[in-house]
Formats: C-alpha cells, sequence, structure tokens
C-alpha cells in the first residue's frame, strides 16, 4: 500500500488547523469574559458579606486581611473569611462578629462534601445555629442532643464537615477576641 500526501499528512494538517483555531477561540472567549467573571465575584463576595453581617452598609478590608463593616459612619461588627479542611477538601467560610460581640452570620463560600451528608453544612437550619454570642473559647460541636449556648449540632453522618464549619467560625472568634476585642 502506498501512502500519499493526501491520505496521511492532508488529514493531520486539518486537524491540526481545526486545534489551533479552536483554543485561539477559547482563549479569546477566555480573555473577553475574564472581567465580567471578576465582577460577578466581587458582588458574589459582597453579598456574602451582607448576609453575614446584615446590618453593615458598606465593608473596608483591614491590613489582617479581614473586613470592618461601618453603617453610618460606625463600626457595626466584622466579616472574616476563613478556610478549614472538610472531609471533602477545603471549606470556605465567611462569618460575621458584630461589634458588640454577637456572631450574625455564618455563609459557606465554598465546599467540596459529600453530597446529602456533608453538603448540608449549606442548609440555614444549620448554619443559624452559629448565631450566638462569641464565646471566649470558641464553639464546640456535640453529637445526638440538642445544642445549648456555645455548641453546635453536628450534622447526621457528617460530623468532620460540622467540624470544618465549626473550625473556622472558631478561627474567626479567635482573631475577634485577640485582635480586636482584646486590642480595644
Amino acid at each position: 500500500m502506498k501512502f500519499t500526501f493526501k491520505d496521511s499528512i492532508l488529514p493531520a494538517l486539518i486537524l491540526t488547523v481545526i486545534c489551533a483555531v479552536m483554543t485561539l477561540a477559547l482563549a479569546g472567549t477566555n480573555e473577553l469574559t475574564k472581567m465580567q467573571i471578576a465582577e460577578a465575584q466581587l458582588e458574589v463576595a459582597r453579598q456574602s458579606r451582607m448576609v453575614a453581617l446584615p446590618d453593615a452598609e458598606e465593608f473596608t478590608e483591614t491590613d489582617a486581611g479581614y473586613y470592618k463593616g461601618m453603617s453610618g459612619g460606625s463600626v457595626v461588627g466584622y466579616v472574616f473569611e476563613i478556610s478549614s479542611a472538610g472531609y471533602g477538601g477545603a471549606v470556605n467560610v465567611m462569618t460575621g462578629i458584630s461589634a458588640d460581640g454577637n456572631i450574625t452570620g455564618v455563609v459557606i463560600l465554598s465546599q467540596n462534601e459529600t453530597p446529602g451528608l456533608g453538603a448540608n453544612i449549606l442548609k440555614d437550619d444549620f448554619t443559624a445555629q452559629y448565631k450566638q454570642g462569641v464565646p471566649e473559647r470558641g464553639l464546640e460541636v456535640i453529637k445526638n442532643q440538642a445544642a445549648g449556648e456555645g455548641e453546635i449540632e453536628a450534622l447526621t453522618g457528617a460530623t468532620v464537615s460540622s467540624t470544618a464549619v465549626t473550625n473556622a467560625v472558631n478561627r474567626a472568634v479567635e482573631i475577634y477576641n485577640n485582635e480586636i476585642k482584646g486590642g480595644e
């Protein structure tokens, strides 16, 4: 059998041209949408800060990496973004703490926990448990009983995920107690 240019090299050249055109199209699309994606991410972060600290009208980032929530020229609280190790990887949590020392909200920014189990950390009835006074020593995860002050009831079958969120909130509490409240 005789190989000809038309039978062997031409299809490879055509495939190379198609791949080059598709690569340029994808790169162009990425370049065109990069700004919109960045703006959308900033808006999601802003809205998440508003959920975590609803009394704030505006936020300014501090040199320490957390946000100061302001309303009417006064500091109403702080928002912390903390990552913690969960069952399926990093769990990124935003925690709002009011200036008078109450946890005002917890927002799960990203997670890769098991659907139907650990992913239930996204549910409002789980994150609502965190809305309480800032404990001196942090919050404790408990299993199979009703949670009291300073306690968080673990999700059934997802203690690691519950602990990941609680560890992130406890880190925010630690920063608040040591750097903000301790610094006053």
